[in-house]
C-alpha cells in the first residue's frame, strides 16, 4: 500500500511538471507496466484530480483543470490563501522566494476551478500595494509571469509585444528560463526574428499573443547560450547595451564586493585570493568612475583605458573640494 501511494505521488507530480505526457513515457519514468498507469490514473481521478486521455498511437494523458479540489487537500479558504501568498512572493515582496513561489503557483493554478480563479482575480484588480518611488514601473503582471512560466515549461514557441530601446514590436521567440533580480524578472529566449539569444525585461512586455504557430506547436530546445544563465543575463543586462565595457580588478573578496554589488549593474569573476573582476558598462565614462570609486574599495582599471583620466581628473576634484572645506 506504501509502494502504491507513493508512486501516486510520483505520477501526480509527474503531471504537473509537464502538460502532455504518453503512457511509454510515463511507464518508463515510473518503471511499471502500462495497465498499472492506467489503474493509478484511475485512482487519481477517484481522488479528484482531473486527468485527460487522448486514445491513439500520438494519446496521451493532461493534468486538467478540475471542477472540484481534491478531497483532504485543500478547501476553498485554503486554496485562495495559498494562491493570494504565492502570487505576492512570486511578484518579489518576500525576497528569495520568488522562483519557488512561481513554480508552485503555476501548479496550482492549473488544478483551481473557475469559481475560484475568479475570486483571485477579483483580489488582485482591487487591491493596491504600497510601494517605494519607482518601483511600480518595474511590476510584472503575475499572469503573464505564469504564463511565460508554463511556455518555458512546456517548451511552446511565443509571439510578444514588447517595448524596445526601438519602440514597440511584436518578436517570436522561443522561450527557454526566467531570470529575476531583486527589482526585475528577464526572460532568456531565442530570438526568431534575430536568430540569436536575447534577454527580454518582462516589465516590457505588453502581452503575450498566444503560441506561435499551430495550436499545441512546441520546439526543440536549443543548446542555451550559457551553463550560468544567471551570470549570463547579468553580463547582457550590466554591460552589453553600453557603449563602454568595464572591466576592473578589485582588492577585496567576491563575497565582499558582492554585498555592494547588484547582479543587474555589474558581473563579479573571482580573481585568485582576495581579488575579483568587475564586469559592468555605462554610456559615461563619469558615470563609470563614480559608480567603481563609491565601492570603497582599491581597484586597478583593466578596461578602458579611457576610464583612467577621468578617475584622475574626478580624484584632482574631490581633493580640491575636500581642501576648500
Amino acid at each position: 500500500m506504501l509502494e502504491t501511494s507513493a508512486r501516486l505521488l510520483r505520477l501526480l507530480s509527474l503531471l504537473q511538471s509537464r502538460r502532455d505526457w504518453t503512457g511509454a513515457e510515463l511507464t518508463d519514468r515510473l518503471g511499471v507496466g502500462l495497465r498499472t498507469v492506467r489503474r493509478d490514473i484511475d485512482r487519481l481521478r477517484d481522488l479528484g484530480y482531473p486527468v485527460d486521455a487522448t486514445p491513439g498511437a500520438a494519446g496521451g494523458y493532461r493534468l486538467g483543470v478540475g471542477a472540484a479540489l481534491p478531497p483532504l487537500l485543500l478547501d476553498d479558504e485554503e486554496a485562495v490563501a495559498v494562491a493570494i501568498s504565492l502570487h505576492s512572493a512570486a511578484t518579489g515582496s518576500v525576497a528569495g522566494l520568488e522562483e519557488t513561489s512561481l513554480r508552485a503557483l503555476t501548479k496550482l493554478q492549473q488544478m483551481l476551478p473557475s469559481r475560484l480563479r475568479h475570486r483571485i482575480a477579483a483580489f488582485h484588480t482591487t487591491t493596491i500595494p504600497l510601494t517605494g518611488p519607482g518601483s511600480r514601473r518595474d511590476a510584472v503582471d503575475p499572469g503573464l509571469l505564469t504564463d511565460i512560466a508554463v511556455a518555458c515549461r512546456d517548451q511552446r514557441r511565443l509571439r510578444l509585444r514588447y517595448h524596445g530601446r526601438d519602440g514597440l514590436s511584436t518578436r517570436n521567440v522561443e522561450p527557454h528560463r526566467l531570470v529575476h533580480t531583486p527589482r526585475r524578472w528577464y526572460l532568456v529566449a531565442w530570438d526568431a526574428d534575430r536568430d540569436d539569444w536575447r534577454t527580454f525585461r518582462l516589465d516590457r512586455i505588453q502581452g503575450t499573443l498566444g503560441p506561435l504557430g499551430p495550436a499545441g506547436a512546441r520546439f526543440t530546445p536549443r543548446q542555451p547560450p550559457a551553463g550560468d544563465m544567471a551570470a549570463y543575463v547579468s553580463q547582457s543586462i550590466s554591460s552589453a547595451p553600453y557603449r563602454y565595457q568595464a572591466r576592473i580588478l578589485i582588492h577585496a573578496p567576491l563575497e565582499e564586493v558582492a554585498q555592494r554589488s547588484s547582479p543587474a549593474a555589474g558581473r563579479l569573476e573571482a580573481a585568485g585570493a582576495g581579488r575579483c573582476v568587475l564586469h559592468t558598462g555605462s554610456n559615461s565614462l563619469d558615470e563609470l568612475a563614480l559608480y567603481v570609486a563609491l565601492k570603497g574599495f582599491a581597484f586597478e582599471v583593466l578596461d578602458p583605458p579611457e576610464l583612467i583620466p577621468v578617475l584622475k581628473s574626478l580624484a584632482e576634484r574631490l581633493r580640491k573640494a575636500a581642501d576648500a572645506t
